[in-house]
């Protein structure tokens, strides 16, 4: 490990299923007995805003009373100790990482605590509910929604992600499925430019074929060993 420098690792729902945070969907294509369609699109926003306010007003509560766990914490102590480049690139719209202690954290499914204002693009840290459509502290217009990408909309940040792949001695995936783009490709992306990649998930998901090397088990185990091999101890 000593000639490695810059780590970019992408952490799935699998880190936060240990904290009692429900994986996206179930083999129905069900999540919490909606259709995806209904609460995760932008369609389905513009066909029910009380529907979609409302479910993100239960998980944006129901999250707040979870906590970071082995795994989260493990992540946060390599990012308080490493010297080099370090991004934790989220598709989970928790805040277990941040409240964990990491630090160097992109949220780019966006993150359940903001509320954006679609009026004048300003994003508010946000604890409470949406479904009264309170007004944007920022323009006062009553145009809040969830800070969170739905289906059809681009992920945030991805030039920031691409160009840490660029530099990336390894890649790390942690708790992933390996369906979703374009999180799914990063490792593509990390192969192609001879960056070493390491899966570590409860399965083998459907993009295991591409890691150099892939460690199941669950995250509060597999995770703070990575970490200890990484930071000799």
């Amino acid at each position: 490990m000593t000639d490695m420098r810059n780590i970019v690792i992408l952490t799935g729902a699998g880190i936060s299923a240990e904290s009692g945070i429900d994986t996206f969907r179930d083999a129905g294509g069900l999540w919490e007995q909606h259709r995806v369609e209904d609460v995760a699109t932008p369609e389905g926003f513009a066909r029910d805003p009380e529907l979609v306010l409302r479910f993100y007003d239960m998980r944006r509560e129901a999250i707040q009373t979870k906590q970071p766990n082995a795994a989260h914490e493990a992540l946060a102590r390599l990012d308080a100790n490493w010297d080099g480049e370090l991004l934790i690139v989220t598709q989970n719209v928790d805040d277990l990482h941040e409240r964990a202690g990491a630090g160097r954290v992109l949220h780019m499914h966006g993150t359940h605590l903001n509320a954006w204002c679609t009026a004048c693009d300003v994003r508010t840290p946000w604890t409470g509910p949406l479904i009264d459509r309170p007004a944007c502290p920022a323009c006062d217009a009553r145009s809040l929604r969830p800070d969170v990408v739905w289906f059809g909309e681009m992920p945030y940040e991805m030039g920031r992600i691409y160009s840490a792949l660029r530099r990336a001695d390894l890649f790390v995936s942690i708790g992933t499925s390996g369906a979703v783009y374009p999180a799914a490709g990063f490792v593509e992306e990390a192969r192609q430019r001879r960056v070493r990649t390491l899966e570590l998930n409860l399965e083998a998901s459907q993009g295991s074929r591409w890691f150099h090397e892939t460690r199941q088990g669950p995250a509060t185990k597999v995770v703070p060993e990575w970490v200890d091999e990484v930071l000799g101890g």
